[in-house]
């Protein structure tokens, strides 16, 4: 069986307030953020957090539609060569968001993941529903309110503790 979920994120500012979101559907997804973050960075934690909650069925293949180039030539491409040359890119300098590619790259041993891209914004039922949970965060914190976690993946623990971005993540 293949697992398929968008993967989507979202900043008021950027940085601002953000957040981040897979959904497979109405019963199956998860949110979160930050009171402060990037685009980037809730794109990459929505990637990350999906990984982390499906590792309970890590046998199954997971397909993940994501709105962002960033983020698939990052984990499909970028990532070998960032990986030897000490998370820096070719031209010398620190990777962009390093914490996070960290942890992408250990959740990702091991799993069958397929990553296809799909245009933001252009009616995708399954992007627009994550990028609609990852704005809805994004938005509740800039707000002060609740935060609409969703129910996450059945039998995963979901237990993750909210990342709170660092400095040097958010430029």
């Amino acid at each position: 069986m293949t697992i398929t979920a968008a993967a989507d994120g979202s900043s008021l500012g950027n940085p601002g307030p953000a957040g981040w979101a897979w959904f497979v559907n109405d019963e199956c997804w998860h949110a979160g953020g930050w009171p402060q973050g990037t685009n980037n960075m809730g794109e990459l934690m929505a990637v990350l957090d999906l990984l982390r909650s499906t590792e309970h069925v890590a046998d199954e293949k997971l397909h993940v539609l994501c709105d962002s180039q960033y983020v698939i030539n990052s984990i499909t491409q970028w990532m070998p060569g960032w990986k030897r040359r000490g998370w820096k890119k070719a031209n010398g300098k620190p990777v962009l968001n390093a914490d996070l590619m960290r942890e992408l790259d250990v959740a990702m041993e091991g799993r069958d993941v397929e990553f296809t891209w799909v245009k933001g914004h252009a009616g995708h039922e399954l992007n627009e529903a994550a990028d609609n949970a990852a704005r809805a965060v994004a938005t509740a914190f800039q707000q002060g309110e609740p935060i609409p976690e969703g129910p996450g993946f059945p039998g995963a623990g979901n237990s993750h503790a909210p990342r709170t971005p660092t400095q040097e993540s958010l430029f």
